[in-house]
């Protein structure tokens, strides 16, 4: 049987560009990991507070810019989601792995083009290059 959204994880899709909402919607239908999106569009104010983490606040760094696809655009559209599997392991990236995989395989049978924080250069080897980002995908320019 496949996974589905949860009301949590469809709320946080609010705003996120259509084509994105598409793929994740795609993507859990599809994924062997069941997953929630932690993360769609978000204020500058929230973008501030995750760039403050692991520099001015304590914790460990989770984003490297104030400037972000999480914003909603000129357009009115969020073009980036954090997604989480169920279960997680911060340590152990095979269940964001399972998810990537499903994300790539809908956005591909959807026609739009993704990009993973796991894999910035879209290579197709995750982390070779200390990519850390393994909940985030973004829709691709």
């Amino acid at each position: 049987m496949p996974y589905r959204l949860s009301d949590r994880s469809k709320r946080n899709l609010v705003g996120v560009h259509p084509d994105m909402v598409a793929v994740v919607k795609r993507a859990i239908e599809i994924s062997p990991a069941d997953f929630m999106v932690i993360e769609g569009v978000r204020t500058p104010e929230r973008q501030a507070e995750l760039y403050a983490q692991g520099r001015t606040k304590p914790g460990k760094k989770v984003t490297w810019t104030l400037n972000s696809n999480h914003f909603k655009q000129s357009d009115g559209f969020g073009r980036a989601v954090d997604l989480l599997p169920e279960p997680y392991d911060w340590k152990d990236p095979g269940q964001f792995d399972k998810v990537a995989r499903a994300m790539r395989e809908a956005a591909k049978q959807l026609g739009v083009k993704i990009r993973w924080g796991g894999d910035w250069d879209q290579d197709g080897r995750a982390r070779e290059k200390g990519e850390t980002d393994s909940p985030h995908f973004e829709l691709a320019r």
